[in-house]
């Protein structure tokens, strides 16, 4: 979950391209200083490990991060990521929203997205990404504020 607080052990993220595993192996390993290694039989000492995978959507690339460090936080190492591989990059946020994520742009900056799920044999598939905004929304208590004006970008 996204949040001020690093968390440790696992993150789901979906990225807006269709991405090979050596490129996001590549891009979390440079954003983390940490050696970054897919699934597999034989685990490498204290590295961190990676499984991408393809979906539909808008969103088509599923990247779950194990052991994931503790001391960064999962939104910093996000928008990292999305930074170097000039992409979005979805991450789950700090409401009980489940429609509701942290959208980490090309540029770096981190907002609150709604988008339309539905679970598939290969994994959720999620579409149609757009603001979160103030107007009639419960996502007030997030510390990843509403656009108070859907015409206007949401600010990071």
């Amino acid at each position: 979950m996204a949040d001020s607080d690093p968390t440790g052990g696992l993150w789901n993220w979906a990225a807006q391209s269709s991405l090979s595993g050596d490129r996001v192996h590549g891009a979390l390993a440079g954003a983390l200083e940490r050696t970054v290694v897919p699934l597999g039989p034989d685990p490498v000492d204290g590295a961190v490990l990676c499984d991408v995978y393809r979906v539909g959507g808008d969103f088509p690339t599923l990247i779950d991060v194990y052991l994931a460090p503790e001391n960064i936080a999962e939104s910093t190492a996000a928008s990292a990521v999305a930074v170097r591989l000039e992409i979005e990059i979805m991450l789950p946020d700090d409401t009980l929203d489940p429609t509701r994520y942290v959208l980490a742009a090309p540029d770096g900056s981190l907002r609150p997205v709604h988008v339309d799920e539905v679970e598939t044999d290969d994994g959720p598939e999620r579409r149609r990404a757009r603001p979160c905004t103030a107007a009639g929304t419960a996502c007030g208590g997030s510390r990843y504020k509403p656009v108070d004006d859907p015409g206007r970008p949401a600010a990071a």
